[in-house]
């Protein structure tokens, strides 16, 4: 069964980065990949995704300029660095594999994730 593995979680004030990584246990889907969050209480939001070719990406508006998403080499990888952070940023991240090889417009939807990793945690203090 494959799996979402993550890992760069943890806690940093406000101002700081963090870097989370997240691999596929299979070696052979180069599809589209990227990160949700949810913040206790609130609903599951689309933060970034990037294409299985790895030249497209997209961002929710609140992360953009300061998070960046990439692809590793071996294109199962996949990362997002976070920058200039803020306590609105605290959250469970979790790490998404999409069907298809491109993002759709629609990519923000969670029912357009075929597989979840367990999710990381996040935490931002002032």
């Amino acid at each position: 069964q494959v799996q979402l593995a993550e890992s760069g979680g943890g806690s940093v004030q406000a101002g700081g980065s963090l870097r989370l990584s997240c691999s596929a246990s299979d070696a052979y889907s180069f599809n589209c990949m990227g990160w949700f969050r949810q913040a206790p209480g609130k609903e599951r939001e689309g933060v970034a995704v990037v294409s299985g070719s790895g030249r497209s990406t997209y961002y929710a508006d609140s992360v953009k300029g300061r998070f960046t998403i990439s692809q590793g080499d071996d294109r199962t990888t996949v990362y997002l660095q976070m920058n200039s952070l803020k306590p609105e940023d605290t959250a469970m991240y979790y790490c998404a594999r999409y069907g298809t090889y491109s993002c759709s417009s629609g990519w923000d939807a969670t029912a357009e994730v075929r597989l979840w990793g367990q999710g990381t945690q996040i935490t931002v203090s002032s």
